[in-house]
C-alpha cells in the first residue's frame, strides 16, 4: 500500500497535478532531480534509497531493476514530466544525486543529461551537477561529462584520515578525494564541491583538520560539511548497539561544526546554509538554493520526491517496481501530499531560517516575532539583522538552527 501523510492522497497512476500547482510555473527557480540508486557497496552509515548488484540479484541487463532498465524507464518518467507539466520550463539546475551516479560511466551520465535536454531544455547558463565516489571517477570521465554539458562536481570525500574513512566504510583512500578535484578543475568543470561528514566513532579534532587541510589543498569553491547521524537499520547502528562504537556526542559534535567554521571562513569561503560554504556566491548550489527558496522541481528515478506548485509527491522506491510501472504507462508516483498554506509557512521557515539570508521579519506573525526577539536576546539570532527586518542565525543560532525555526513557527 502507498505511504500516505495525514492529509495525503495515494498520486494518480497518469500523474496529473491539480489545476493550481500548475499557476506560476516558471516564474519560480524550475530543477530536475535525478536519482541514481546503484551502488558498488553500501556504506555503514548510510540509509538512503540504494542498491548494489547483490541487492537487486540483476541476472542480466534486460532486468527491471538493471541500469539499462532505470534508463529507460528515467527517459518514460521525462516525457510522462513533459506531458503533466503542459509546456515544462526549461531547467535552471539539474542534480544527478544517489546512490553513485559515477558507476553510469560517461556514456551514462551522457545519456541522462541527453534525455533531459530533450524533454525540459537547459536554461541559459544552467548548472549541472553530478554527484561522483572518488573510487569509481576518472580523468577520462571527468573529461568526457565536462564536455556533455555537465558544470559542477559534488564528491563525496568524508574524511582524507585511514581510520575515520574505515570506520565509516568508504572505500577510496586518503588523497584519492584531493586528486580528482584537481582533476575536475582540469577537465573545465566550473565548480567543485566536497562532502565531509564530522564526528565519526574515533575521530579527532586533528584528523578533522587534517581532511580540511586536504579541501582546502584541492581547488574545490564548495564544501558540504554534515554531522554523523546514526540511522536505525544501519550498519553503523548495529556496531553501536553491540558497543562496538560510541554514539557521536552532541558536544563533541557542536565543537567539531566550529572547527569546520572557523578554518573554512579563515580560507575565505562564507557559510550560506548552516551545513554548506562556498568561496564565492557564484559557487554556491543554485539546486539546492531551488530547494531551500520554495522552487519548483521533478524528482525522477526510484525513491525521488518532487515539488510542483504546493504539491509535494515521491516515487517508488525499488527500481524494478520503478521500470515495471513506467513500461506499462503509469506513473511511478507512491503518493502525495498537497501542502496547505500552514504547511508551506512552516517550510518557508524551517529553510529559510538556515540560509545566510535568513527570513524577513513580515513573514513571521506575533508570536514567531516575539519568539525571534527573544532569540535576539539568547544570542541565536543576530541584533543587528533582526534591528533591519530580517531574522539571521547566529553560530550559536546555527547549532540550534532547527529548534530555533520551530519556535519562529509559533
Amino acid at each position: 500500500m502507498p505511504s500516505v501523510p495525514p492529509g495525503g492522497e495515494p498520486a494518480p497512476a497518469d500523474g496529473v497535478l491539480p489545476p493550481d500547482a500548475l499557476t506560476g510555473l516558471g516564474t519560480r527557480p524550475f530543477g530536475v532531480y535525478v536519482h541514481v540508486p546503484f551502488c558498488a557497496t553500501r556504506c555503514g552509515y548510510c540509509d538512503f534509497n540504494t542498491y548494489t548488484a547483490t541487492d537487486l540479484g540483476l541476472s542480466s541487463s534486460d532486468d527491471p531493476a538493471s541500469p539499462a532498465s532505470w534508463l529507460e524507464g528515467l527517459r518514460r518518467e521525462l516525457d510522462l514530466a513533459a506531458r503533466v507539466l503542459g509546456s515544462p520550463p526549461a531547467a535552471d539546475t539539474v542534480f544527478l544525486g544517489g546512490g553513485t551516479p559515477s558507476l553510469l560511466g560517461a556514456d551514462g551520465l551522457t545519456a541522462v543529461l541527453d534525455a533531459i535536454r530533450a524533454t525540459f531544455g537547459l536554461a541559459p547558463g544552467a548548472e549541472v551537477t553530478t554527484e561522483a565516489n572518488p573510487e569509481s571517477t576518472t580523468p577520462e570521465l571527468l573529461a568526457a561529462i565536462a564536455d556533455a554539458g555537465y558544470t559542477r562536481l559534488s564528491l563525496g570525500m568524508q574524511s582524507d584520515v585511514d581510520h575515520v574513512l574505515a570506520v565509516l566504510d568508504r572505500r577510496h583512500t586518503p588523497g584519492a578525494a584531493v586528486s580528482v578535484a584537481r582533476s575536475a578543475l582540469d577537465a573545465g568543470m566550473r565548480h567543485v564541491n566536497l562532502d565531509l561528514i564530522y564526528g565519526t566513532p574515533t575521530e579527532t579534532d586533528d584528523d578533522l583538520r587534517r581532511s580540511l587541510d586536504a579541501v582546502l589543498a584541492s581547488g574545490a569553491d564548495h564544501v558540504s560539511a554534515y554531522s554523523l547521524i546514526v540511522e536505525d537499520g544501519t550498519a553503523l547502528a548495529r556496531r553501536v548497539a553491540r558497543g562496538e562504537l560510541p554514539m557521536p556526542d552532541d558536544d563533541v559534535l557542536a565543537d567539531r561544526y566550529e572547527i569546520v567554521d572557523d578554518v573554512l571562513s579563515d580560507a575565505g569561503f562564507g557559510w550560506y546554509e548552516v551545513s554548506n560554504w562556498a568561496r564565492t556566491v557564484g559557487a554556491r548550489c543554485r539546486h539546492n538554493l531551488g530547494y531551500w527558496s520554495g522552487g519548483d522541481w521533478w524528482g525522477a528515478g526510484p525513491g525521488a520526491h518532487s515539488h510542483v506548485g504546493g504539491v509535494r509527491w515521491w516515487n517508488v522506491r525499488h527500481p524494478a517496481r520503478y521500470s515495471k510501472q513506467l513500461a506499462a504507462g503509469e506513473s511511478p508516483a507512491e503518493a502525495r501530499e498537497l501542502l496547505t498554506p500552514d504547511d508551506r509557512h512552516v517550510e518557508q521557515v524551517l529553510l529559510g531560517l538556515r540560509t545566510v539570508d535568513g527570513l524577513p521579519a513580515a513573514v513571521l506573525d506575533n508570536a514567531g516575532r516575539a519568539a525571534a526577539g527573544q532569540a535576539v536576546r539568547d544570542g541565536l539570532l543576530d541584533d543587528g539583522s533582526w534591528a533591519r527586518g530580517r531574522a539571521v542565525l547566529t553560530r550559536p543560532g546555527r547549532l540550534l538552527a532547527d529548534g530555533v525555526a520551530i519556535s519562529l513557527t509559533g
